[in-house]
């Protein structure tokens, strides 16, 4: 199975310069976990949910007051839709994240999340199983 099977589209984005409250009303407004910050048109960083109540209980600051640029995950962790779960899980294990932003052709077009692996693991294991009934016998 690959990335491009499970991963979401419908990304949420929000522009560098605005605060973490601008992000959080997005990520809240579209009930997603997180938000993709942009400069200009380019993916620059990600703003977990995770990341909003780390930033506002450490700073003690208002959400209007906290820069998304000081809150974001930057470099982005990405991978592309035609790795397998697999590869995508090592990724995720290796930098200690639960996200991935998938990228094609230095295009925004994904991502993926350790839900979406846990979600499609019924898929997988019947996708496994068919693969070991259709195995020939000479590889048993």
């Amino acid at each position: 199975m690959l990335v491009e099977d499970i991963m979401t589209t419908a990304l949420v984005t929000c522009p560098v310069e605005a605060s973490l409250q601008g992000g959080v009303e997005r990520m809240l407004r579209n009930r997603a976990g997180s938000v993709i910050v942009n400069d200009a048109d380019t993916p620059v960083g990600i703003v977990t949910e995770t990341d909003s109540l780390y930033a506002g209980y450490v700073t003690e600051r208002p959400f209007t007051d906290i820069p998304l640029r000081e809150v974001m995950s930057s470099p982005l962790q990405t991978i592309s839709p035609r790795k397998t779960l697999r590869r995508a899980t090592e990724r995720m294990h290796e930098a200690d994240i639960k996200k991935l932003v998938v990228v094609e052709d230095m295009d925004l077009v994904g991502i993926i999340t350790t839900r979406d692996i846990v979600d499609a693991y019924p898929d997988l294991k019947a996708e496994i199983h068919d693969l070991e009934q259709n195995r020939p016998d000479s590889l048993l």
